[in-house]
């Protein structure tokens, strides 16, 4: 995360995200660098364009909320479900011990 933090930094900042400026980022932090993913994470972000990545990354957690509703809109019917048998189960006693009273009459 450290790598794609810096990438973003020197985005945000209006610099270049070229290898040296990444390093440079990451050393000034703290940060043991890895040159190969450094190299790896310039290669994967030629071509991209950072601006709409944001805005679209922006937008999913809504998308996400909505999709986490139904579960736990779901997740409330078997609440109800439980309910239901433990209202049949108590009418089954409340049966059971009305017979047993009419054998003593």
């Amino acid at each position: 995360m450290e790598y794609i933090y810096a990438a973003l930094l020197l985005h945000k900042a209006g610099k270049e995200i070229k290898e040296d400026n990444v390093k440079a980022v990451l050393t000034a932090s703290g940060i043991a660098v890895d040159d190969a993913r450094i190299k790896a994470l310039v290669a994967a972000l030629d071509g991209v364009n950072i601006e709409e990545a944001i805005s679209k990354a922006a937008a999913a957690p809504v998308a996400v909320a909505a999709v986490a509703a139904a579960p736990a809109a779901a997740a409330g019917a078997p609440a109800a479900a439980e309910e239901h048998k433990e209202e049949s189960k108590k009418e089954e006693e409340e049966s059971g011990m009305a017979g047993l009273g009419a054998l003593f009459g």
